[in-house]
C-alpha cells in the first residue's frame, strides 16, 4: 500500500491529511476534491479558539475490493495539548466520512478540553483540609 501526502493547508502545519492505498489516475481528481473537503472539516475542528495546539495525523483509505459495503475508513490521531485524540470512522462515501469523522473528532476534543478544565479544580483539596475558601 503506497501512502499519498495530501499536506496540511489550513491545519496550522501539524496536522498532516493523508491517503493511503492504490489510487488510479482517474479517480485521483475525485480523491483530491474529497480530501480537500475532509481537510476543511477537520481545520474547523481543530482551529476553533481556546483550544490547545493540534498536531497529528489523518489517514484516510479505500478498500479496493467492489464489494465492501463501506469502502472508506479513516483515522486521526491528534494530539491537543497532552491528550491524545483517537478517532475512527467507515462510510460508503468520501463526504460523508469527513462529515462522521468531523463530528467524532468535535466531540471528543470537547471532551478532553472540558476534562482538562475540570481537573485542577477536581485536584483542590476541600476548604477543610486547607484548601480554596479558607
Amino acid at each position: 500500500m503506497a501512502a499519498k501526502d495530501i499536506g496540511a493547508r489550513g491545519l496550522g502545519a501539524t496536522v498532516r491529511v493523508r491517503a493511503e492505498g492504490d489510487v488510479d489516475e482517474g479517480s485521483l481528481a475525485h480523491l483530491r476534491e474529497s480530501l480537500a473537503h475532509l481537510r476543511e472539516k477537520v481545520a474547523a475542528v481543530l482551529d476553533r479558539p481556546g483550544l490547545p495546539p493540534a498536531s497529528g495525523e489523518v489517514r484516510v483509505v479505500r478498500a479496493a475490493a467492489h464489494h465492501v459495503e463501506l469502502p472508506w475508513s479513516a483515522g486521526a490521531e491528534i494530539r491537543l495539548g497532552n491528550h491524545l485524540v483517537v478517532v475512527h470512522a467507515r462510510e460508503a462515501s468520501a463526504r460523508e466520512l469527513a462529515d462522521r469523522l468531523a463530528d467524532r473528532l468535535r466531540g471528543n476534543t470537547d471532551r478532553v478540553t472540558h476534562r482538562g478544565d475540570a481537573t485542577p479544580k477536581a485536584a483542590a483539596p476541600p476548604p477543610w483540609r486547607g484548601g480554596p475558601g479558607r
